[in-house]
């Protein structure tokens, strides 16, 4: 099928496709006129593609991994055991962001409690300040 269709069957934008392709994670077949021919196998190789994604693996993890994982229709599951230290790695990965995104949190949260607790509410004393209209960044 011609990449329209592929893109329709998928759910996939022609856009993300051709990244696929450029990062080895899809390989179509050309015709002789240039146009990417995509054949059922794709369709489960972009749905891996996408569950994989959603578990926040980037490409190059994707690229590594996929290759042992065998799609049984509801989840993919691995074939081969010797993609477990990428999968833990990428685990420890997700960790420390996780564990990033929740400290800033618990700043900006600390940063909301002292603000109503100051009952900050005079736009003069904001204005006096240079505040007032101000874009933070």
């Amino acid at each position: 099928m011609r990449m329209g269709e592929f893109s329709r069957r998928t759910g996939v934008s022609q856009r993300l496709l051709r990244y696929y392709e450029e990062k080895g994670l899809l390989r179509p077949t050309r015709r002789p006129s240039g146009y990417r021919e995509y054949e059922e196998a794709d369709v489960v190789t972009v749905r891996g593609v996408r569950i994989l994604l959603a578990a926040g693996l980037n490409t190059a993890v994707i690229a590594e991994v996929l290759p042992c994982m065998v799609d049984e229709g509801r989840i993919l599951e691995p074939a081969c055991s010797s993609m477990l230290p990428d999968l833990h790695r990428e685990r420890a990965r997700i960790d420390e962001a996780a564990a990033g995104l929740l400290a800033a949190r618990d700043r900006l949260d600390a940063l909301i409690e002292l603000t109503a607790e100051g009952g900050v509410t005079d736009e003069e004393a904001c204005a006096a300040a240079g505040l007032l209209g101000r874009e933070v960044t």
